[in-house]
This record gives structure tokens, sequence and C-alpha cells, in this order.
């Protein structure tokens, strides 16, 4: 070997020494070790996997994006830093299912900028919990002049195995309320969030989202096999997001269980969310209400003016006299306004007044009656989805109950796409959504959407966001084949891992609808009850007719049903085919247990040992002897017996039935 030669091997091996590695990867796991998130830099191009303790969660899946005019920030991508921090913190809920919330994680945040000669940065957060990974993009203000449109985001889901999914469509018409389909992870749609799934290795996933603002929401679509893409909601024109100057993206959730009852019982999604803003948190409560919504959709009344119309004082007065017997303290008045029609639901941007009562119905004689009786008036404002419209009048419609000393209000948005043009879930909607309930809450409101966008946990940073629909809810059982019995135990496993939903239970005369649409409610009684502990809601409707509860014999328990819980534990459940569920009450030691199933009948040994020590009285309401589905579903049986921490209760749950318990310390 010349001595030339010899130089060019040694300035060769020199420079292959100083060459950054192909592969660089950096490991997160959790506070206890169990989930592990990994973040690659392969080839320039980022990914990342997901691990629960010995077993592969997701395999290596992209990340980044693709903007305007395919401009892709997704490769050339070196890391200029990374940091790693640690939080744990036990924080304290305005309401919810449980007072008091352990936030603990372990955080790290990857640093990336381009090697091209724009050298744009984008930075990574990832943080671990040990109830699921969670990650956001951020891409920070770096003089970047022009707007910003991205056209995709390129994350995937590469799932390691197959299992069973339940799913709704994502782009269809009339947004969350479809029923649930369960195929193969492998068979899907392009679907909503959060979207679950029982692996085939056991275990139990849900993929979501956290802090959806000044974005777009996601869906989740098929890629091939397992493989999964998350889908950005688009505007009408194609672009997915608009912004200048920056972006930071909502949390990109995956809750882990070993058992279903643990993806109900993680508080992950709120602890991705900021604090309170609120200063004023005198107005906001939760309560039980009721209503003349059940009677509107089963043709007993009407929302339009007429001879059957609903919203008049003399119906108001009325239900507010029976609501004050009954001992309740909220009634909710809708088809009040100007504007209605029997077309009012059609996509055609229909107008109300939001200011301007029908002829028949005096606003004030109503507060000040329902005062009387210690019945607050809740306020509605159905929008048609007519965006336009309701932006005009919003403050005007808001500032109406501000005098009238109203302070809680349901908000709809009946309608395929808002302004016939936009998606709920789009960047407009999600920015919608958000203003309409900062708006609220100068004006003293607290929110109760309908025809929402889905749930990501904002009621945290805004305690005034109480519930939402975003599901299938009672009124199908008014108007279509209804919601069949296993519906309400898939919802707990899907759509309320996001969040409270306003369903609507309590219809006791089952058959009610029989003798107006023809229709039934699909479960029994005692079903009915259960659901007050299954299905989360600050604000619980008692949906019958007011006149159906008084002097009910079941009615005690729909009296007696806390709306704020210190603490929830889900006891057994399997998705799709039944749920035991147990709620502390926050104001007492007393605890509530409600068990549902579908359309099989079950019986259960339930294990006393979350009551405290000492006796107490369980107040039974269950599915009485003979009863079922199809055979007297409104009878409920009702009994008394004195038990311990110590004691096992056996159960008995009818098909379609459930059964409702409340445990009253001695």
């Amino acid at each position: 070997m010349n001595k030339r030669i010899a130089i060019y091997i040694a300035l060769a091996s020199l420079f292959a020494c100083k060459q950054e590695p192909k592969n660089i990867s950096y490991e997160l796991a959790s506070p206890n070790g169990t989930n592990k998130i990994v973040f690659e830099l392969s080839e320039t191009s980022p990914s990342y996997s997901v691990g629960h303790g010995d077993k592969k969660v997701v395999e290596p899946s992209a990340l980044g994006f693709v903007l305007k005019e395919n401009d892709s920030l997704s490769h050339n991508l070196e890391v200029v830093n990374i940091e790693r921090s640690s939080f744990n913190e036990t924080w304290e809920q305005v309401w919810g299912e449980k007072h008091l919330v352990e936030n603990n994680y372990n955080q790290l945040t990857v640093q990336l900028q381009e090697k091209a000669d724009t050298k744009r940065k984008l930075n990574i957060e990832f943080r671990a919990f040990d109830d699921g990974v969670a990650f956001r993009y951020v891409f920070p203000e770096q003089g970047v002049k022009d707007s910003i449109f991205i056209m995709n985001e390129l994350t995937e889901f590469n799932l390691t195995n197959d299992g069973e999914a339940w799913w709704i469509p994502a782009y269809k018409a009339n947004r969350y309320e479809h029923l649930f389909t369960k195929t193969k992870l492998s068979e899907i749609d392009t679907v909503h969030t959060p979207f679950t799934i029982k692996s085939d290795d056991g275990l139990y996933l849900s993929l979501h989202e956290a802090d959806l603002k000044n974005f777009t929401s996601y869906t989740v679509a098929k890629k091939e096999g397992t493989q999964l893409d998350l889908d950005l909601m688009p505007w009408s024109d194609g672009v997915k997001v608009r912004t200048v100057n920056s972006f930071q993206t909502p949390w990109r959730t995956l809750q882990i269980g070993e058992k279903p009852g643990e993806l109900i019982e993680s508080s992950l999604i709120l602890n991705l969310n900021e604090p309170n803003k609120l200063e004023d948190l005198s107005y906001i409560e939760t309560y039980k209400y009721t209503g003349i919504w059940w009677g509107m959709h089963i043709s007993k009344y009407t929302f339009w003016e007429g001879p059957k119309h609903g919203a008049t004082t003399e119906n108001a007065i009325a239900d507010i006299d029976r609501t004050h017997e009954l001992g309740l303290h909220h009634m909710l008045i809708e088809g009040w306004n100007k504007g209605w029609t029997p077309a009012w639901y059609e996509n055609r941007m229909h107008e109300f007044s939001f200011t301007e009562s029908t002829p028949d119905f005096d606003y004030q004689k109503v507060v000040d009656y329902g005062r009387e009786k210690d019945v607050n008036i809740i306020g509605y404002h159905e929008t048609g989805s007519n965006i336009i419209n309701y932006k005009k009048q919003i403050d005007a419609g808001m500032q109406l109950y501000k005098d009238l000393g109203i302070h809680d209000i349901k908000i709809g948005q009946v309608g395929d796409k808002l302004n016939m043009k936009e998606w709920h879930g789009s960047q407009f909607g999600v920015e919608y959504y958000r203003w309409v309930l900062e708006k609220a809450a100068e004006y003293e409101l607290t929110v109760n959407f309908h025809e929402p966008i889905k749930d990501t946990g904002e009621r945290r940073t805004y305690p005034n966001m109480m519930a939402r629909e975003g599901a299938r809810g009672q009124e199908y059982n008014a108007w279509s084949e209804g919601n069949p019995p296993s519906f309400t135990v898939i919802l707990p496993f899907t759509r309320m891992l996001s969040g409270p939903m306003d369903f609507t239970p309590g219809v006791l005369d089952i058959m009610e609808t029989k003798g107006f649409n023809n229709r039934r409610v699909n479960t029994t009684a005692a079903k009915q009850l259960a659901l007050y502990v299954v299905l989360y809601s600050p604000i619980q409707m008692l949906a019958d007719l007011p006149e159906n509860y008084i002097g009910h014999p079941a009615f005690p328990f729909l009296a007696d049903v806390p709306t704020d819980w210190e603490t929830t534990k889900v006891i057994n459940g399997e998705i799709g085919e039944y749920i035991t569920t147990v709620r502390k009450d926050l104001n007492s030691e007393d605890w509530y247990l409600g068990s549902i199933t579908n359309e099989e009948a079950r019986d259960f040994e339930i294990e006393l040992s979350f009551l405290s020590d000492g006796p107490y009285e369980a107040q039974i309401y269950a599915d009485a002897e003979g009863t079922d589905l199809e055979n007297n579903p409104e009878k409920v049986g009702i009994s008394k017996q004195e038990v311990s921490s110590r004691d096992t209760l056996g159960i008995h749950l009818a098909a379609g039935g459930g059964t409702a318990i409340r445990f009253k310390k001695l």
C-alpha cells in the first residue's frame, strides 16, 4: 500500500466516524415502566412505536406533515436536541366521575430540524402514562411569514395485532349518531374516535385525541391490514388546517388496558388538557332536570306553533308544578322561540330567533313562576347548523338569559354540515364550538351541546362545558327502529371514553311510545335506572313525561342518585355484553351501583369490598320476577337488605335489563 492510498483510507475512516448514525432512537417509559414509547429517526425520517409490558402494541409508524404544494415535513430531518422531564400532581375536579385526579407521566421532547436550507423546526412531545401514551406536534414560531396550509398529517397507527373493533363511520349524515359496527380491526371503514379495539393479544386499546383547539379533529382510516392512518377532517376546499406563524396539534392518544374497565377508569384524556381557566365558578353546578322534550319526540307535542305546541306558558307552568312536586330543581324548555316549522331539521339554513318568544309563551312569567317553586329554567338555542344566523344573534340571545337569571343552556346544531358546508369536526367546527363555549362563560352559562364535536377533555379547562350528545341518544327509541339492548353496553367503552354524554335516560313507561309512534324503548325500566350510574353526566335528564314519575315506586332512586362523584370503579364488563359500575357520592358515604346487560340475561355475584366499614342498607331496584325485554319490561322489583364490605351480593339481570342499587350508610 503506498503512502497516498493510506492517507485516503485514514481520511475516509475519520469521516465515517463523524457521520451521524443512520438510526437514532430514544425510549420513554411510564412511571411504573409498563407502557413504553420509542421515537426513532431512520434515514432522516421520524417514526414511533409503542409497547405494553412484553407486548408490542404499535409497530414503527410514520410521523410528519404534508403542507401546501406537496411540501413535506417528514424527511431530511435531524435531531438537534432532546429534553426529558417527569410530572406528578393530584388535581381537584370542579365536578366529575372522580373528585381527585392523579396526573403522573414522564415526558420526552424531540426537537427536529430540516437539513435543507429552510432549516424548519418541528418538535414532537411524547408523554407516557401508566394508562397509555400520547404525543403531539409543535411547529414553533420561526419566522415563517406566509400562511401555513396543512394538507395531510402523516401519522400512522400500525397496530401489531388484529382484533375486534367497535366503530361508527365518519363522513356520513347524522354525524356521530349511528349504531356501532363490530368487525375485525382489519375490516374497518374510516371511523370516528374514540375508536376501541380488543386486540388478539388480550389488550384493550382506544385511539382518540385530547385538547382539541385551533386545529381539526381526526378520524381513523384503514391503510392495509392493521395499518391505520390518521385522517384529518377537511375544510370544504380540501385544506385540512389553516394557520399562521406556528401550530400545535391536539394530543394523539392511545389508552391501554388489560381489562376493558381500565379504559373507563383512565384519566389520560383529562390530564392532557390545560387546568381550569375560569375564575368565577359560582354558577356551575351539577343537576337533574325534567322537560317537555320526550313529549315532543313521541309526537304528543310539537316544537312549532299549533294546537299541539309544547312550549306554551300553560304547559311550562304545569310542568314546573310537577317538577317541584318531584323535588327537582331544573327544567328544560325547547321550542319557545320564533322560527320553528315542521321542516326545521332539514338542511336548509333554517333561521331561528333567539330573543323573540312565540305568542303563547311568556318567558318572564315562566321564569318568575319557576323561581317561586325553586325550579330553574334551562335555556335552549337550536341553530339548525345555520352558524351565520346564530353568530349574528348569540350575544343578544345569551344576554336575554343573563337578564332572566338563567345559568344553563342547551345548544343544538341539527344538520349534516355547519352552514350546509363544513363538517362539524372540521377546523371550522372546532373553532366555532370553542368560541361558543367561551362566549357562554362570558354570560355565566353552562353548556350542553347537542350535535356537537367529540369531547376531548376541554371540560377540565372550561368546567362550564357540562355535557354533550355525540352519539345516538334516547330519542332514537321514539321515532326509529331504536337502540338495541347491546347499544348501551357498548357506549361506556367507546363514546363515553371521551367524556360525559347527555343520553337522557329514565323513561319508565317503556311501552309509552306505542300510543304515539308505535315504537318502544328497548330496555327494561330497571335498566333505565341503572343507566344513571353507568352513563356518566353531571346533568342527568329524567327524560320521561314528568307526570309519569309522580307516585312511581321506583322514583326514589332517581331522586337519590347523585350527579357528582367522589370516585368511580368498574366491577366487571365486556364490550357489548355487560357492565357493572359503582360510584361513591361526593357528599355522603353512600355508594351507587348500576349493572346492565345486552339481549342476554345474566347473574352476577358482586363482592362489596368497595364499601367502607360499617353496615349499609342496600336499596335494590331490579328487574321484577318474570320481567324481561318482551314481558312486562316496565315492572321493577324493589327490595332492601343490610350488607357490609365483607358480603357478596347476588344480582339478576333480565334480557335487556339491569339493576340499580343505592348503598345507604347506616
